[in-house]
């Protein structure tokens, strides 16, 4: 039996391979990509994804969108080509603090730490060791509650451990190189001071923008004014003593981390094509990437970590069910959508619309059902009775402040539905209620008699 299963899956696995080389559905459009990269940069034990995070201010639900769109397309490359592959995310928070939020506490104590990379700020929620932590820390909570796998790395670690030594090394060999990249794109009073090297500053640890006037590659040092004294001053652009500029910083992590696919926003195209070209001179072939549209607010405005405007992962979840959040990620990423509360009853729909139909699909049409990438191709199988707009109207209706109120209906149209028979029945009942409560009772007006 044992033996007839595995041919089976075999043979499973086998037809999704073929599927997956003509399959429609964007993810396997960029696992194709990513598949005719490796082929020209040569087999790898394991392939690896990666998304970036800049901690200086509070993870949103863009940066779960991220995360979750790359998975996607991970999955679908490990259908079409059967390889291992690792997911690295990974936090730039050695980056320096360059203003407050102001959607945190203490804005005045904050205020006092202008420039001191992100792990040295204070945390001003009083929860972790420092500000850049807090945020990494809230970025993984949210990451395991959907059961991401991942490895979490951090730039503060990455640099003091001495893991980018080599690239950074190799960084200031290429180093007029990079200058002839990144000059032509920079305004003349730019250009008068710009160097792909940060210097930490050894008496405050701020990350300083300093001009660089001497490189010494043999010695691994560089030479730069201080601001503060004017003085020439010589560091080492190793164990954690530099720190690079964002363009050339990202081009250094594709080199030492050998990334080979990370999507980013629109509003990096830029970036990536410096970065790029920077790997290039590094001698590196720069990742695989899908350029996506920004997350607008209600307001039509992009969504920012420092004014936190927008949803939350936590607001979304409050009100509707993960697979809703997922589907919206799916759906689209080349165009602008906005993200407010009213898309949540919608996107749930949606999912109980793509779910309902799943099973009765043909192979390969389900791999062009977002179901297939949402559940990795093993979704729940619960026979669909009511939508979640119809559990808003009942809950609006009867005035519902219990699920158990709504459960009595529901038994009376569907006998044999019960909470235990229909969890992700129940679960809409539960985000029906929540939804009534918050949104729908406190709006609503009577005439009068």
């Amino acid at each position: 039996m044992a033996v007839i299963e595995s041919m089976m899956m075999s043979d499973l696995i086998a037809q999704l391979r073929d599927i997956a080389q003509d399959a429609k559905a964007w993810p396997f459009a960029e696992a194709r990509a990513l598949a005719a990269r490796m082929e020209k940069t040569g087999p790898k034990a394991t392939v690896l994804f990666e998304t970036g995070y800049g901690p200086s201010g509070l993870p949103h639900i863009g940066t779960f969108g991220e995360v979750v769109r790359t998975t996607m397309v991970r999955h679908a490359y490990e259908t079409l080509t059967g390889e291992a592959t690792k997911l690295v995310c990974f936090s730039d928070d050695m980056d320096g603090f360059r203003k407050v939020p102001t959607n945190i506490p203490n804005q005045e104590m904050m205020a006092n730490y202008i420039d001191m990379p992100l792990t040295k700020v204070p945390d001003p929620f009083g929860t972790a060791s420092s500000y850049g932590m807090h945020n990494n820390l809230r970025l993984q909570a949210f990451l395991d509650e959907f059961g991401f796998a991942y490895e979490f790395k951090s730039s503060t670690e990455c640099y003091t451990n001495g893991d980018f030594d080599t690239t950074l090394i190799r960084v200031l060999e290429n180093y007029d190189a990079i200058m002839a990249i990144m000059l032509p794109t920079l305004g003349p009073e730019r250009q008068a001071t710009y160097s792909p090297f940060f210097p930490i500053c050894p008496d405050t640890g701020r990350v300083l923008q300093a001009k660089v006037v001497a490189q010494n590659p043999a010695a691994g040092t560089i030479s730069y004014i201080d601001r503060a004294t004017g003085e020439i001053r010589d560091t080492e652009v190793t164990g954690g003593k530099c720190k690079l500029q964002w363009k050339c910083d990202w081009a250094m992590r594709w080199v030492a981390l050998g990334v080979d696919y990370e999507m980013s926003g629109k509003d990096l195209i830029d970036s990536v094509t410096q970065s790029s070209k920077i790997a290039l001179a590094l001698g590196s072939t720069p990742p695989a990437g899908l350029s996506y549209e920004l997350f607008l607010d209600a307001n039509g405005e992009k969504i920012s970590k420092s004014k936190g405007n927008g949803l939350a992962v936590e607001e979304w979840l409050t009100y509707g069910a993960p697979e809703s959040l997922a589907l919206f990620m799916y759906q689209n990423p080349r165009r602008a959508k906005r993200l407010y509360f009213d898309v949540i009853p919608k996107s749930t729909d949606d999912y109980l619309a793509f779910l309902g139909k799943f099973a009765e699909e043909a192979p390969d049409k389900q791999v062009e059902n977002p179901i297939w990438h949402l559940h990795h191709g093993a979704p729940p199988r619960e026979a669909q009775t009511l939508n979640f707009s119809i559990l808003l109207n009942l809950a609006s209706v009867c005035h519902a402040e219990e699920k158990s109120v709504i459960w009595g209906y529901i038994k009376a149209y569907a006998p044999e539905a019960s909470a235990e028979s229909h969890p992700v029945l129940d679960g809409l009942v539960g985000y029906a209620v929540t939804y009534y409560k918050d949104f729908v009772r406190p709006n609503k007006t009577y005439r009068p008699a």
